[in-house]
């Protein structure tokens, strides 16, 4: 049996893998998107805590932190799904229910890149706050601003314009975590990959099309950001 070429491979047809590896890109999109905004709200949480809250809550921040950086990925990955299908068949036991229930393979993804990525999120931000000159918050204050006013027209601003650069490397991170998830069994684009390549027999050509289909993702991410970048520092002179 004669196997099909790089071009057969890549194709729409029926007898292609175009249509399964389109959609497995979508999935691994859509794990990378939601994980990374789950990320950003808890980053925004936990910044705020360490610039602004009370000791115990900056307790709680700097462990967060301390402990998910202090891990691997992949780690936070199983612990989501097995330790939520353990929860989840000791609850369905409760109720009479009987044999292993598993955690939603996907959902424990999204769950495990926004904890990760939270707790870079979290540094990005508190550091993007420390740049802010105070003299932009004394003037400010000065000119009668209230918190949420001052916050809302010097803090958000110039925080977002520090913390751009830095939100963008932790995309990149988080589209990269999302290939993890495929021990789950979540048929992402890596999952998807090593389907093909066991099933035609051709391990180099599926992985030499996911490297591309990824450095496609991450170009076009990359190209937006640095748009975001340029329009959100309008009006700054540059070095």
């Amino acid at each position: 049996m004669q196997r099909p070429g790089f071009f057969e491979i890549i194709s729409f047809g029926p007898d292609g893998w175009g249509g399964v590896l389109f959609h497995a890109a979508l999935i691994t999109i859509a794990l990378a998107v939601l994980g990374y905004f789950l990320g950003l709200a808890i980053g925004v949480l936990a910044a705020w805590a360490k610039i602004s809250g009370g000791r115990i809550l900056r307790t709680i921040a700097d462990g967060y932190t301390t402990i998910i950086r202090g891990i691997p990925d992949l780690l936070v990955i199983y612990l989501f799904y097995f330790g939520g299908s353990a929860v989840i068949t000791y609850v369905g036991k409760l109720f009479g229910g009987d044999g292993f229930i598993g955690f939603p393979a996907f959902l424990a993804g999204v769950l495990a890149i926004g904890i990760s990525s939270g707790a870079h999120h979290t540094e990005v931000l508190r550091g993007a706050f420390k740049a802010v000159p105070k003299g932009e918050l004394e003037a400010a204050t000065a000119c009668g601003m209230g918190r949420w006013l001052k916050f809302r027209r010097i803090i958000a601003p110039l925080s977002l314009r520090y913390a751009l650069p830095g939100l963008g490397n932790v995309w990149q991170v988080a589209l990269k975590e999302s290939a993890l998830v495929s021990v789950t069994g979540v048929v992402e684009l890596l999952r998807q990959s090593q389907i093909g390549a066991g099933s035609t027999g051709l391990p180099f050509t599926f992985y030499m099309i996911a490297a591309i289909i990824y450095l496609l993702i991450s170009s076009v991410s990359g190209t937006v950001l640095q748009f975001t970048e340029r329009y959100f520092s309008r009006g700054v002179r540059r070095a």
